[in-house]
Protein backbone atom coordinates (compact mmCIF):
# COMPACT_ATOMS: atom_id res chain seq x y z
CA UNK A 1 0.00 0.00 0.00
CA UNK A 2 2.80 2.41 0.87
CA UNK A 3 4.54 1.48 -2.39
CA UNK A 4 1.48 2.58 -4.37
CA UNK A 5 1.38 5.83 -2.38
CA UNK A 6 5.07 6.42 -3.12
CA UNK A 7 4.67 5.65 -6.81
CA UNK A 8 1.71 8.03 -7.04
CA UNK A 9 3.65 10.84 -5.35
CA UNK A 10 6.55 10.35 -7.70
CA UNK A 11 4.26 10.32 -10.75
CA UNK A 12 2.90 13.70 -9.64
CA UNK A 13 6.39 15.17 -9.32
CA UNK A 14 6.53 15.08 -5.52
CA UNK A 15 9.59 13.07 -4.62
CA UNK A 16 9.04 13.46 -0.87
CA UNK A 17 6.37 13.05 1.80
CA UNK A 18 5.90 13.48 5.51
CA UNK A 19 4.74 10.86 7.94
CA UNK A 20 1.50 12.82 8.34
CA UNK A 21 1.00 12.83 4.54
CA UNK A 22 1.18 9.05 4.49
CA UNK A 23 -1.02 8.57 7.55
CA UNK A 24 -3.68 10.87 6.15
CA UNK A 25 -3.74 8.97 2.85
CA UNK A 26 -3.40 5.42 4.10
CA UNK A 27 -5.65 3.61 6.56
CA UNK A 28 -2.79 2.04 8.54
CA UNK A 29 -1.61 2.20 12.12
CA UNK A 30 1.53 4.14 13.03
CA UNK A 31 3.33 0.85 13.68
CA UNK A 32 2.34 -0.63 10.32
CA UNK A 33 3.40 2.56 8.56
CA UNK A 34 6.77 2.56 10.27
CA UNK A 35 7.33 -1.06 9.30
CA UNK A 36 6.40 -0.33 5.67
CA UNK A 37 8.75 2.66 5.64
CA UNK A 38 11.52 0.48 7.03
CA UNK A 39 11.04 -2.07 4.24
CA UNK A 40 11.25 0.58 1.53
CA UNK A 41 14.32 2.10 3.12
CA UNK A 42 16.03 -1.28 3.04
CA UNK A 43 15.18 -1.48 -0.65
CA UNK A 44 16.75 1.98 -1.01
CA UNK A 45 13.51 3.46 -2.28
CA UNK A 46 13.32 5.97 0.57
CA UNK A 47 15.75 8.16 2.50
CA UNK A 48 15.11 9.95 5.79
CA UNK A 49 16.98 13.28 6.21
CA UNK A 50 14.91 14.44 9.19
CA UNK A 51 12.47 12.79 11.55
CA UNK A 52 9.08 12.34 9.90
CA UNK A 53 10.25 13.47 6.44
CA UNK A 54 11.12 11.08 3.62
CA UNK A 55 12.65 11.36 0.17
CA UNK A 56 11.49 9.08 -2.62
CA UNK A 57 14.53 7.86 -4.52
CA UNK A 58 14.46 7.42 -8.25
CA UNK A 59 16.72 4.74 -9.61
CA UNK A 60 19.29 7.35 -10.64
CA UNK A 61 19.35 8.75 -7.07
CA UNK A 62 20.18 5.51 -5.32
CA UNK A 63 23.92 5.50 -6.00
CA UNK A 64 24.30 8.91 -4.31
CA UNK A 65 21.85 7.93 -1.57
CA UNK A 66 19.61 10.96 -2.16
CA UNK A 67 18.76 13.52 -4.86
CA UNK A 68 20.59 16.83 -5.08
CA UNK A 69 19.48 18.80 -1.97
CA UNK A 70 18.33 21.72 -4.15
CA UNK A 71 15.44 19.45 -5.21
CA UNK A 72 14.14 18.91 -1.68
CA UNK A 73 15.46 21.65 0.62
CA UNK A 74 12.27 23.72 0.22
CA UNK A 75 9.79 21.01 1.28
CA UNK A 76 12.15 19.93 4.07
CA UNK A 77 12.32 23.42 5.55
CA UNK A 78 8.59 23.86 5.10
CA UNK A 79 8.10 20.59 6.99
CA UNK A 80 10.21 21.99 9.83
CA UNK A 81 8.50 25.37 9.74
CA UNK A 82 11.77 27.26 9.27
CA UNK A 83 12.53 29.94 6.68
CA UNK A 84 15.85 29.61 4.83
CA UNK A 85 18.02 30.55 1.89
CA UNK A 86 20.66 28.56 0.02
CA UNK A 87 23.84 30.64 0.01
CA UNK A 88 27.65 30.69 -0.05
CA UNK A 89 29.32 28.42 -2.60
CA UNK A 90 26.16 26.88 -4.05
CA UNK A 91 24.55 30.30 -4.50
CA UNK A 92 27.77 31.68 -5.98
CA UNK A 93 27.71 28.84 -8.53
CA UNK A 94 24.10 29.70 -9.41
CA UNK A 95 25.22 33.26 -10.15
CA UNK A 96 28.16 32.19 -12.29
CA UNK A 97 31.13 31.53 -10.00
CA UNK A 98 32.26 27.94 -10.36
CA UNK A 99 35.91 28.16 -9.32
CA UNK A 100 35.19 26.68 -5.91
CA UNK A 101 33.69 23.21 -5.71
CA UNK A 102 30.64 23.25 -3.42
CA UNK A 103 31.38 20.13 -1.39
CA UNK A 104 28.77 21.12 1.18
CA UNK A 105 25.24 22.38 0.55
CA UNK A 106 25.04 25.47 2.76
CA UNK A 107 21.80 26.96 4.03
CA UNK A 108 21.35 30.07 6.16
CA UNK A 109 18.62 29.96 8.80
CA UNK A 110 17.49 32.06 11.80
CA UNK A 111 17.79 29.11 14.17
CA UNK A 112 20.56 26.86 15.42
CA UNK A 113 20.24 23.61 13.47
CA UNK A 114 22.54 20.63 13.33
CA UNK A 115 23.83 19.65 9.92
CA UNK A 116 22.97 16.40 8.26
CA UNK A 117 24.53 13.82 6.01
CA UNK A 118 22.50 11.68 3.69
CA UNK A 119 24.18 9.42 1.19
CA UNK A 120 26.95 11.40 -0.46
CA UNK A 121 25.39 14.74 0.43
CA UNK A 122 26.28 16.94 3.38
CA UNK A 123 24.14 19.89 4.43
CA UNK A 124 25.35 22.65 6.73
CA UNK A 125 23.05 25.16 8.39
CA UNK A 126 24.57 28.54 9.21
CA UNK A 127 22.93 30.74 11.83
CA UNK A 128 21.99 34.37 11.23
CA UNK A 129 20.30 36.33 14.02
CA UNK A 130 16.51 36.32 13.57
CA UNK A 131 16.40 40.12 13.33
CA UNK A 132 19.01 40.37 10.56
CA UNK A 133 17.59 37.31 8.81
CA UNK A 134 14.10 38.81 8.72
CA UNK A 135 15.44 42.07 7.28
CA UNK A 136 17.28 40.45 4.37
CA UNK A 137 15.50 37.18 3.66
CA UNK A 138 12.75 38.77 1.58
CA UNK A 139 11.54 37.78 -1.85
CA UNK A 140 13.00 40.86 -3.53
CA UNK A 141 16.49 39.87 -2.39
CA UNK A 142 16.22 36.17 -3.22
CA UNK A 143 16.01 34.12 -6.40
CA UNK A 144 14.20 30.89 -7.10
CA UNK A 145 16.25 28.00 -8.42
CA UNK A 146 13.79 25.91 -10.41
CA UNK A 147 14.09 22.14 -10.30
CA UNK A 148 12.09 19.28 -11.77
CA UNK A 149 10.29 18.95 -8.42
CA UNK A 150 9.69 22.61 -7.60
CA UNK A 151 12.11 25.32 -6.54
CA UNK A 152 14.55 26.41 -3.85
CA UNK A 153 15.16 29.86 -2.37
CA UNK A 154 18.64 31.05 -3.24
CA UNK A 155 20.38 34.22 -2.06
CA UNK A 156 20.50 36.91 -4.72
CA UNK A 157 23.89 38.18 -5.91
CA UNK A 158 24.08 40.90 -3.24
CA UNK A 159 23.19 38.57 -0.39
CA UNK A 160 25.56 35.92 -1.71
CA UNK A 161 28.47 38.38 -1.61
CA UNK A 162 27.60 39.57 1.89
CA UNK A 163 27.05 36.05 3.18
CA UNK A 164 30.40 34.90 1.76
CA UNK A 165 32.15 37.85 3.43
CA UNK A 166 30.34 37.21 6.73
CA UNK A 167 30.94 33.44 6.77
CA UNK A 168 34.21 33.53 4.82
CA UNK A 169 35.67 30.65 6.86
CA UNK A 170 32.82 28.48 5.54
CA UNK A 171 33.12 29.80 1.98
CA UNK A 172 36.63 28.48 1.38
CA UNK A 173 38.56 31.34 2.99
CA UNK A 174 39.43 34.87 1.93
CA UNK A 175 40.97 33.82 -1.39
CA UNK A 176 37.77 32.00 -2.33
CA UNK A 177 35.62 34.99 -1.34
CA UNK A 178 37.89 37.24 -3.41
CA UNK A 179 37.41 34.94 -6.41
CA UNK A 180 33.65 34.94 -5.94
CA UNK A 181 33.72 38.74 -5.68
CA UNK A 182 35.64 38.89 -8.96
CA UNK A 183 33.31 36.44 -10.70
CA UNK A 184 29.92 37.86 -9.72
CA UNK A 185 30.57 41.28 -8.14
CA UNK A 186 29.74 43.19 -11.32
CA UNK A 187 26.22 41.75 -11.22
CA UNK A 188 25.46 43.32 -7.83
CA UNK A 189 23.28 46.43 -7.75
CA UNK A 190 25.32 48.99 -5.74
CA UNK A 191 22.36 50.58 -3.94
CA UNK A 192 20.84 47.25 -3.00
CA UNK A 193 24.21 45.96 -1.84
CA UNK A 194 24.58 48.98 0.45
CA UNK A 195 21.03 48.62 1.75
CA UNK A 196 21.45 44.97 2.65
CA UNK A 197 24.88 45.61 4.16
CA UNK A 198 23.24 47.53 7.04
CA UNK A 199 22.13 44.15 8.42
CA UNK A 200 25.70 42.79 8.52
CA UNK A 201 28.65 43.38 10.82
CA UNK A 202 30.70 46.42 9.83
CA UNK A 203 33.87 44.33 9.67
CA UNK A 204 32.33 41.95 7.13
CA UNK A 205 31.12 44.84 4.98
CA UNK A 206 34.58 46.42 4.95
CA UNK A 207 36.20 43.12 3.99
CA UNK A 208 33.80 42.80 1.08
CA UNK A 209 34.39 46.42 0.07
CA UNK A 210 38.14 45.88 0.04
CA UNK A 211 37.82 42.72 -2.05
CA UNK A 212 35.45 44.32 -4.55
CA UNK A 213 37.89 47.21 -4.87
CA UNK A 214 40.78 44.80 -5.29
CA UNK A 215 39.13 42.91 -8.16
CA UNK A 216 38.08 46.06 -10.00
CA UNK A 217 34.37 46.35 -9.22
CA UNK A 218 34.63 50.04 -8.31
CA UNK A 219 30.90 50.91 -8.37
CA UNK A 220 29.98 48.15 -5.97
CA UNK A 221 32.93 48.91 -3.70
CA UNK A 222 32.10 52.63 -3.61
CA UNK A 223 28.59 51.84 -2.39
CA UNK A 224 30.10 50.25 0.73
CA UNK A 225 32.66 52.97 1.44
CA UNK A 226 30.36 54.95 3.81
CA UNK A 227 30.54 52.02 6.26
CA UNK A 228 34.18 52.86 6.97
CA UNK A 229 33.09 56.07 8.71
CA UNK A 230 31.49 54.10 11.53
CA UNK A 231 34.41 51.67 11.91
CA UNK A 232 35.87 51.67 15.41
CA UNK A 233 39.09 49.82 14.67
CA UNK A 234 41.18 48.22 11.96
CA UNK A 235 40.02 44.69 11.16
CA UNK A 236 42.13 41.84 9.81
CA UNK A 237 41.23 40.78 6.31
CA UNK A 238 41.76 37.19 7.42
CA UNK A 239 41.47 36.89 11.24
CA UNK A 240 42.52 33.24 11.13
CA UNK A 241 46.11 34.24 10.33
CA UNK A 242 46.39 36.28 13.52
CA UNK A 243 44.68 33.60 15.58
CA UNK A 244 47.28 31.08 14.43
CA UNK A 245 50.02 33.26 15.79
CA UNK A 246 51.52 34.25 12.47
CA UNK A 247 54.06 37.00 13.04
CA UNK A 248 52.71 38.85 10.01
CA UNK A 249 49.47 39.33 11.89
CA UNK A 250 50.92 42.26 13.84
CA UNK A 251 52.81 43.95 11.07
CA UNK A 252 50.62 43.39 8.05
CA UNK A 253 50.01 46.25 5.66
CA UNK A 254 47.05 48.47 6.48
CA UNK A 255 44.62 49.68 3.89
CA UNK A 256 43.56 53.06 5.23
CA UNK A 257 40.69 53.38 2.77
CA UNK A 258 38.88 50.35 4.20
CA UNK A 259 40.58 50.16 7.61
CA UNK A 260 41.58 46.59 6.87
CA UNK A 261 44.89 44.96 7.77
CA UNK A 262 46.29 42.86 4.93
CA UNK A 263 48.16 40.03 6.63
CA UNK A 264 48.68 38.02 3.48
CA UNK A 265 48.42 38.74 -0.25
CA UNK A 266 45.14 37.67 -1.84
CA UNK A 267 45.54 35.09 -4.59
CA UNK A 268 43.16 34.92 -7.54
CA UNK A 269 42.73 32.59 -10.49
CA UNK A 270 43.05 34.05 -13.96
Amino acid sequence: MLEHFVDDRLARGRAYFSRDDARNSLAVSPTALQQAVGRLMKKRRLANPRHGFYLILREEDRLAGAPDPVRWIHPLMKHQGIDYRVSLLRAAAVHGSSHQAAMVFQVIVPKQLRGLEIGRHRLEFLYQSPRAFKQVNQSGYLQQAKTDTGYARVAGVELTLLDCARYFHKAGGINAVAQISKDIGAKAAPRLLAKLATSYENSSVRRLGYLLDLVGHARQAKALLPFVASAKSVVALDPSIRSLGNAAGDRGLRDAKWMVRIDEAVELDD
